[in-house]
């Protein structure tokens, strides 16, 4: 273990100051959805433990089940070799999906042709 302080501006973003971050069941270990994140809403999904994400269509902070009450609760913050992306591992309550599914993944390509792994609720 080390006693370094983690410093959100160490991490690497791109031109628009955006880190991605990938949001997995920490109990089933699913890959729930991917979303963005700015250094503020690193610290303030490490300071509050709820998964704050930037909206790049808003331009505003986006705390995950604000207004839907699917929450979710940082379990485990990782980031990879890089420092260029981020595991938020979560406690999810509810749907993670905006469309009401489980995950944002429902869909694959099969054969060449799209399938739709989950139907809509």
């Amino acid at each position: 273990m080390s006693d370094q302080r983690f410093d959100p501006a160490t991490l690497t973003y791109n031109d628009a100051g955006l880190i991605p971050a990938i949001a997995q069941d920490a109990t089933s270990g699913d890959v729930l959805m991917m979303a963005w994140m700015n250094a503020d809403a690193v610290a303030r999904t490490l300071a509050t433990g709820k998964v704050t994400y930037w909206s790049r269509s808003r331009q505003a902070f986006w705390v995950k089940g604000e207004t839907s009450g699917n929450v979710q609760e940082l379990v485990d913050f990782r980031f990879d070799c890089d420092s260029d992306c981020l595991l938020v591992m979560v406690n999810q309550s509810g749907p993670a999906c905006h469309t009401g599914r489980q995950n944002c993944f429902y869909r694959a390509v099969r054969g060449g042709e799209v399938v739709e792994l989950e139907a809509a609720p």
